[in-house]
């Protein structure tokens, strides 16, 4: 989707906003999907003044039931099925926060209901189901925002910008990693989806996801192709029925020809040194520890480190709020369709390359993005 489009789609969902008198309303609002995740979308919208919770939705009672109780100032309508929520007249606009296999179904639907939606990342776990999505979406004149909270941080937003403005020459190389240091809890409350990769997409599409963005991002396209390998390792057949890597080591390669080295396990001692996530930034002049610090290191052999953006603090909610300004004024979007897309795709590739033992090229996928 070009950027004319998107603008106009945007400003097509904000004009049919005001016509209909809601301009001055609070939006009619609903989550599917009460989990941890969805917990934490619904403490954002409850926490914005132009918001109201008109449904809830969760297949656990307890969950539903607590869910309920933090959004009681608006008593919103609680269901099992999310179904039954979609088809609301009053629900404006749809958070969901299921398990990933369920995004592109309940996108796809509450495009077709005519509702603004924010979905968690990534927005589907094979490449038909992202298929599925964005064809909706290029359809729809409505709002959507991917689940990328990285795209909404201050701080990474400027340091990207001045890395693609050039303040370290051509990016040649991006070498990131996630690490973990143990498996997700198998009897936690997302240990009856998560080891099953049809469900999940296993720990390199389901979270990795955020990284590869970022990877995206800083260069500035899509990977061609991608090759690797990955396994389970330690966690053998455990839980049992396991269908999840525990690790995985990838090579992605640009159009340009940059080179992106990745890679995550869940094994990562918490007293070894290097763990959790890194991003390094190589360009022909210098390179940019990216995630965190932000601080730009010169190749010239005198020259001294230098912070190439200042910290600063983030709100907790920004890309929640940057969803309703979306909808209310047709502000920027930090994560649109085709960001969504592209990130659950490259992550789709790296775990497809792993599955086939072979280098996957972008082109296999057979989505247009």
């Amino acid at each position: 989707m070009n950027v004319n489009r998107r603008y106009f789609l945007l400003g097509s969902a904000v004009s049919a906003r005001v016509v209909s008198g809601q301009a001055a309303d609070r939006i009619g609002t609903a989550v599917i999907g009460a989990g941890n995740r969805g917990a934490s979308l619904l403490r954002g919208v409850i926490e914005q003044p132009n918001t109201k919770v008109i449904a809830l939705c969760d297949i656990k009672a307890d969950r539903l039931d607590k869910a309920a109780t933090a959004a009681a100032r608006d008593n919103p309508a609680t269901y099992a099925d999310w179904r039954r929520v979609i088809e609301r007249k009053d629900v404006e606009a749809v958070f969901i926060a299921t398990p990933p296999h369920l995004h592109s179904e309940m996108a796809v639907a509450a495009f077709q209901a005519g509702k603004h939606i924010y979905c968690e990342k990534p927005i589907g776990v094979t490449a038909a189901q992202v298929r599925a999505v964005v064809r909706a979406a290029r359809s729809a004149k409505r709002v959507f925002v991917a689940g990328q909270q990285l795209r909404s941080y201050k701080q990474l937003t400027e340091a990207v910008g001045k890395i693609r403005e050039g303040v370290i020459g051509e990016v040649i190389m991006v070498k990131a990693q996630r690490h973990a240091v143990a498996d997700i809890a198998h009897d936690g409350t997302s240990g009856d989806w998560y080891f099953d990769v049809t469900k999940s997409g296993g720990y390199l599409i389901e979270q990795s996801v955020h990284n590869l963005d970022a990877c995206n991002w800083v260069v500035g396209a899509h990977p061609t192709r991608a090759c690797g390998f990955g396994g389970a390792l330690l966690y053998k057949n455990d839980p049992p029925g396991r269908t999840i890597f525990d690790c995985a080591n990838l090579v992605y390669e640009y159009p340009s020809g940059a080179k992106l080295s990745f890679t995550q396990n869940v094994f990562h001692p918490r007293t070894l040194p290097n763990g959790a996530q890194y991003l390094y930034v190589f360009g022909t002049q210098g390179a940019v520890d990216l995630l965190y610090s932000t601080m730009m290191h010169p190749r010239a052999r005198e020259a001294k480190p230098s912070e190439l953006a200042p910290k600063q603090k983030e709100p907790e909610h920004a890309h929640i709020v940057a969803f309703y300004q979306c909808i209310t004024n047709g502000a920027p979007n930090p994560a649109d369709i085709t960001v969504g897309a592209t990130a659950a795709l490259t992550s789709i590739l790296g775990h497809e390359a792993m599955v086939q033992q072979k280098v996957v090229n972008w082109s296999d996928l057979g989505v247009d993005v």
